[in-house]
């Protein structure tokens, strides 16, 4: 199977010898191309190493969080069967993917990063499933049932977004391993979730635990999105 040019030229650009194969997920019905583990078994150059650090191809990985969210909806299709639903920092696509296998109205992938988007329409027609796209989250108005969103707070920075997506999105689905404790009142934790990242980056063991918060806006809240900085993307 040949891989999407596009997304295989970006690819060898940070890393020459670097390859994209159509990865089946574990315990998944899903398959996404994924940046060939091969290429991840050798020491970096300096110059290479440059290159990943100024333009990570967070698109050609499944990050654990996303896996995990996967994995949860396909148990969980009631969370968005039926419903119009956006993933927010949409890397891979891999958790919208899932959302549109389990039967959900609508699934748009959001990010900033183009080529991200085009590693989603990539990986929706490897997984035979349809998605819209957006590149700005702000943009979007209110309209959606639920906002997913997977390894998008590694950087506490970023947790003024947990306000924001209850401005486009009834609820919110957060899956993330790096941050265990949000201590925001909007959010519960549901569960802890098991999963890797495809390829292996030899993470240490508490990254394969995933925490999954859930939050609803409270039906008297009127919410505007606040005057923010960050964009969807920066976290995959």
């Amino acid at each position: 199977m040949t891989p999407p040019l596009e997304l295989q030229a970006a690819l060898g650009e940070l890393l020459g010898d670097a390859q994209l194969v159509a990865c089946e997920l574990p315990e998944t019905e899903l398959r996404l191309w994924l940046i060939d583990d091969r290429n991840m078994d050798r020491a970096f150059t300096p110059e290479e190493t440059r290159r990943i650090l100024h333009e990570p191809p967070y698109w050609s990985f499944c990050w654990a969080s996303g896996l995990a969210l996967a994995r949860y909806l396909a148990e969980h299709p009631h969370w968005v069967r039926g419903k119009r639903v956006l993933d927010f920092g949409a890397g891979s696509g891999v958790a919208a993917i899932a959302a549109a296998r389990a039967g959900a109205l609508e699934v748009v992938a959001c990010d900033l990063d183009p080529l991200a988007l085009a590693a989603c329409r990539a990986n929706a027609e490897l997984n035979g499933v349809k998605l819209g796209y957006s590149a700005d989250f702000f943009s979007e108005a209110d309209r959606f049932d639920l906002i997913l969103v997977a390894d998008v707070l590694y950087d506490r920075a970023n947790l003024p977004l947990l306000d924001a997506f209850l401005s486009r999105g009834q609820q919110a689905l957060v899956a993330d391993s790096r941050v265990r404790d949000f201590q925001h009142p909007s959010y519960q934790r549901l569960e802890m979730l098991k999963a890797l990242t495809l390829p292996d980056l030899a993470e240490p063991w508490e990254f394969r635990n995933v925490s999954l918060y859930h939050a609803q806006r409270p039906a008297s809240a009127s919410m505007a999105a606040p005057a923010m900085a960050i964009s969807p993307g920066q976290a995959l």
